[in-house]
């Protein structure tokens, strides 16, 4: 099985999704978007499943602070942009269990996942 945990290390919601790996004895790799970087192919890989505007964390500073020119987005291709270039702009965590993709963190979401 493979288990990758997305997003950053002090976001709180993340932090409740990794407590919530280690306390079930989930096995999961954990990448850090402002540590490790996010490429064009992983998130499109991630928005084959989840569509832009369920990624697209518009609720955080990050978003706030972009110009209304960046916060104008037109196509997937100007979306993956945004996302590689202000990586914490996506919702968090992004959870990849077998290459099927969850976004967003809640007890009852994870306890239904099949790890």
């Amino acid at each position: 099985m493979s288990v990758t945990l997305y997003g950053i290390k002090n976001c709180d919601t993340v932090k409740k999704a990794r407590k919530w790996l280690d306390t079930n004895s989930v096995p999961y790799t954990f990448h850090d978007f402002r540590v490790d970087g996010i490429s064009k192919t992983l998130v499109n890989h991630i928005l084959k499943q989840v569509d832009v505007e369920t990624l697209i964390n518009k609720r955080g500073t990050t978003w706030r602070k972009l110009s209304d020119k960046e916060k104008e987005i037109k196509n997937k291709t100007q979306a993956v942009e945004l996302m590689v270039e202000n990586p914490t702009i996506i919702k968090r965590p992004v959870l990849d269990v077998n290459k099927k993709i969850f976004v967003g963190f809640s007890d009852e979401s994870y306890k239904s996942i099949k790890f």
